[in-house]
């Protein structure tokens, strides 16, 4: 027997995150960018040497097969495991290391070896292309000297725990990397190249998207294009709620701060009803306690989101990351509505309990509130989508 369709409110939701999705899908990005916008790509550039790092880069490596066909000598694809696309595969020419994220471990190591050998084993004429995504800081890495891959480890525990911001976060990191903050691209010695970005940091900065991984270098000659970020998959929500005929407000300014607080900010703002449709990118953060449960930051933010929502008919909400990963979790995150808190209620559990022991994840699946989709093609953040009236 097939499963129930979801009631119309959650079925809208389903169908504006996919549509956010699409806005920001690696391979259309980078396949976009290389063809409407050519001249960012020097026309005598035959040979191009792709080397694609992060949760998107399978996606933004077909991308770049789609438009520079045979002029890509050869291409360099990093990415989480699970995370490949079976399409780059048939791909000649092109290398897949599949390595550790959230946390660097080895397999990290050896990436970052082979992205460093692959830079500075460019040969004359070869023009490097630069495919970044969120998750690169974790899948390659090349310690500075007397750093340890046990240091780096724990510091990356540390700051993961910690409820630091993404820029705090990356920060820290280039501290004891080789390859990032500009490092890597020092090692083109002045050497011409282009850089597209798939943005999953406020600012859209260069410098911070993979811990500058791809950033700027004094002397540096490496042209810099963002493909698209969080604000592309507002707009593409915000463009289907209008067209409906529903009243839309779409936020410019991004999300941050506390996962728990910022559900409660949301539930909020929708149970005015003042609009019927919320929208708003961005990126929570959770304090994780000495043993926390299962869950990520979308699922505590949309746990809190349920508490206030509590007894709320007509209301509901999504909280997701666009990655379709939220924490150590592979759920992106989940929906919740006026009836999720008693449904985990009458699972047995205790929604506060849940919110206090970072455990959120236990909870809305006890309810069946988990949003599952599998690997995206992309990693533009998080996004959260409210809406009223439409049950």
């Amino acid at each position: 027997m097939s499963a129930p369709a979801p009631p119309r409110g959650r079925a809208l939701l389903l169908d504006w995150f996919d549509r956010a999705l699409q806005a920001v899908d690696g391979r259309a990005c980078v396949r976009t960018a290389l063809a409407d916008a050519g001249c960012i790509l020097p026309p005598d550039a035959r040979r191009v040497v792709v080397l694609a790092v992060g949760k998107a880069a399978s996606r933004m490596a077909l991308g770049a097969f789609d438009v520079l066909g045979p002029r890509i000598a050869r291409a360099l694809v990093i990415t989480k495991s699970g995370h490949v696309d079976v399409a780059l595969r048939a791909q000649e020419r092109v290398t897949v290391l599949e390595s550790a994220h959230p946390v660097p471990d080895a397999r990290s190591l050896a990436a970052g070896a082979r992205l460093l050998e692959a830079v500075t084993s460019l040969a004359p004429g070869e023009l490097p292309l630069f495919l970044l995504s969120g998750g690169a800081s974790s899948l390659v890495e090349v310690p500075r000297d007397g750093v340890t891959l046990a240091q780096i480890v724990a510091l990356n525990h540390d700051l993961l725990a910690s409820g630091a911001a993404i820029g705090a976060v990356n920060a820290r990191r280039r501290e004891l990397s080789a390859i990032k903050g500009g490092a890597l691209v020092a090692r083109l010695q002045g050497s011409a190249g282009l850089a597209l970005y798939l943005s999953d940091v406020p600012g859209d900065d260069p410098a911070v998207i993979g811990s500058g991984l791809a950033g700027p270098a004094p002397g540096d000659r490496l042209r810099r294009h963002v493909v698209a970020s969080i604000d592309d998959a507002v707009e593409a929500v915000r463009a289907a709620a209008a067209a409906a005929g529903l009243r839309v407000r779409a936020a410019r300014e991004r999300f941050a701060g506390d996962a728990v607080t910022l559900g409660a900010q949301f539930a909020t703002q929708l149970a005015t009803r003042e609009v019927d449709v919320i929208v708003q990118g961005g990126e929570s953060t959770v304090r994780l306690p000495p043993a926390p449960g299962r869950g990520g930051r979308n699922q505590q933010l949309a746990l809190a989101a349920a508490r206030v929502l509590r007894g709320e008919a007509g209301l509901a909400l999504l909280a997701a990351g666009t990655d379709g990963i939220d924490g150590p979790t592979d759920d992106a995150g989940a929906i919740v509505d006026g009836d999720s808190w008693q449904r985990i209620l009458d699972a047995g559990l205790d929604g506060d309990v849940a919110l206090a022991r970072a455990d959120a994840g236990t909870a809305l699946e006890a309810a069946g509130e988990l949003l599952h989709t599998g690997a995206t093609g992309t990693n533009a953040g998080d996004l959260v989508i409210g809406l009223a009236h439409m049950f």
